[in-house]
């Protein structure tokens, strides 16, 4: 399962639209549509926000980083 997935299951096990997930995570609707749909990845610093709030939220989530190259892979 790619990030994509990964990210849209996590809002809507939350039962969150795309809105209050991106507000949760302070980023924009855009970014958070962007991420579910495959046209962007999330930067470093977004992949330690969701991380924080998945710790907070006693929610699993896991995506394997690439940092080398900047990417993450499912």
């Amino acid at each position: 399962m790619g990030f994509s997935e990964k990210i849209k299951n996590l809002r809507q096990e939350r039962l969150l639209s795309q809105e209050a997930f991106a507000k949760e995570l302070g980023v924009s609707f855009a970014t958070v549509n962007r991420w579910e749909t495959g046209k962007t990845q999330p930067t470093y610093k977004a992949l330690r926000t969701i991380k924080e709030y998945c710790e907070k939220n006693n929610v699993e989530f896991s995506v394997d980083i690439n940092i080398e190259r900047g990417s993450t892979n499912g």
